[in-house]
């Protein structure tokens, strides 16, 4: 406060608390402190503080709750919070009604009352060591737990020294991508087409991703061979986006490339867990686990807002990692990684897959019968698993118009070509992710999606 400045105490209250709204620095649903609190704070009366309170009521910054006190106002302007890591078309749409894109969780299935009864068990168990700070590479029960885990349903050899809890696969990979430029890599080969982000996420660690052409089988090995790198990220048992299997003879052939290369390869198993009975193979990890680095997290399974992940990967490059990592910083929550090894222990996790995967089979069949009424000509890639589906149309459908002619029947859905490195050879595509939408919502969003694709010429 100005006690010098001309202008009354109550107006310059009023204007400073206005600015903080206007520039974002209270947002709204944000408390205040009382007229009390606030004036004993500034060493003003009273009376000055609900005067400027009520000036600003007035003019919709503040609103009075009963029993809660004072708050910014819900409907007061602040900025959007909109985060340039996000490509424009992931923002908010509220006017659509089916959201197709990929990039997204089940959220709505997160089993909370299972995970509060293991967090709060893990609070009143916890000891005094547990309360601190953990290893940076991961609380060694939780590190325990997962390894036997993923060895029972994943095939996943391993120790639990080999195994680092991770802030997400994103962590993950950079800190794989920075162990591989201290080696003198320069590039690491990605999947075309593939994870737009992730690309991104690589070039800015330092790395030049070079597209490796998908098919049927999954990844072209024999393009591998010829592109002179000597590290691949890859997602073999359900291909993103296209829903391909790595087939067993190109897993034999890349784990040899990799011996002969002395490389490595970085196993995505993003959803490993949503994989048909009759897709499931053990993770391609379980076949070399001295070139293959293992890579998962909770996201898929059970929430992105949990950030956490794993490695797995061969003791020597496993020290690398863990050198890395103590540069950045001391590990994650030690109480989030205790509750994932209860919900494990407790069989709830394996109860929540199971829920899940019927789940998402039940939508993709749906999307596989509705196919022929609503969008005539159409193939579906892949297998029976996964979170998405790759629809392969004909080659006289152009992908960008018929999905601006689906924003218009209220379906957000994204193209072949957005997940398309440098392969332009691939025919036009339509990728329907099925994790947010259920099987009623899904039959409808077809039916509104055949609408438009009815519209395109040809």
């Amino acid at each position: 406060m100005d006690r010098t400045s001309r202008l009354p105490l109550a107006v310059q209250i009023r204007n400073s608390l206005r600015e903080l709204v206007e520039d974002g620095t209270l947002r709204p649903g944000a408390r205040i402190p009382s007229s009390r609190q606030l004036a004993l704070d500034i060493r003003v009366s009273r009376s000055v503080v609900v005067e400027a309170y009520e000036q600003l009521s007035a003019e919709g910054y503040l609103e009075s709750r009963h029993g809660s006190g004072t708050a910014v106002s819900a409907h007061a302007h602040a900025p959007d919070l909109t985060s340039t890591l996000v490509p424009p078309d992931r923002e908010p749409t509220p006017e659509a009604m089916w959201d197709l894109r990929t990039g997204t969780s089940n959220v709505v299935d997160f089993p909370r009352h299972e995970w509060i009864r293991c967090v709060t068990a893990v609070v009143a168990d916890a000891s005094h060591q547990e309360l601190g700070y953990s290893p940076p590479a991961g609380v060694p029960l939780t590190r325990r737990v997962l390894t036997s885990y993923l060895g029972r349903v994943r095939g996943v050899r391993s120790r639990p020294e080999d195994l680092m809890i991770t802030s997400g696969f994103a962590q993950g990979l950079a800190l794989i991508c920075k162990v591989l430029l201290d080696r003198g890599h320069t590039t690491l080969a990605v999947e075309d087409p593939g994870h737009p982000g992730e690309r991104e996420f690589i070039t800015s660690s330092g790395l030049r991703p070079i597209g490796i052409p998908v098919d049927d089988d999954g990844l072209r090995v024999d393009l591998l061979e010829e592109s002179g790198v000597r590290a691949v990220l890859l997602t073999p048992a359900n291909q993103f986006p296209t829903g391909a299997r790595l087939s067993q003879a190109r897993r034999e052939r890349l784990i040899a490339w990799a011996r002969e290369v002395d490389g490595y390869i970085l196993e995505d198993d993003f959803n490993s867990a949503f994989l048909h009975r009759s897709d499931r193979l053990p993770a391609l990890q379980s076949l070399a686990p001295d070139r293959v680095v293992y890579a998962g997290s909770a996201s898929k399974t059970l929430a992105p807002a949990l950030r956490l992940g794993w490695l797995t990967a061969p003791s020597e490059l496993m020290a690398s990692i863990e050198h890395v990592r103590a540069g950045w910083d001391i590990g994650c929550s030690g109480l989030e990684q205790l509750a994932l090894a209860r919900f494990i222990d407790s069989g709830a996790l394996d109860r929540h897959q199971r829920q899940l995967r019927k789940e998402f089979h039940r939508r993709r069949q749906t999307i596989r019968h509705q196919l022929e009424t609503c969008l005539p000509g159409t193939r579906l890639t892949g297998r029976d698993s996964g979170l998405q589906a790759y629809l392969q149309l004909p080659a006289h459908i152009a992908e960008q118009p018929l999905i601006r002619a689906a924003r218009q029947y209220s379906v957000l859905a994204r193209g072949g070509r957005f997940y398309t490195m440098t392969d332009t050879s691939r025919p036009p595509a339509l990728v329907i992710s099925y994790a947010t939408v259920d099987c009623t919502g899904l039959a409808q969003s077809l039916l509104a999606l055949g609408k438009a694709y009815r519209e395109m010429p040809g």
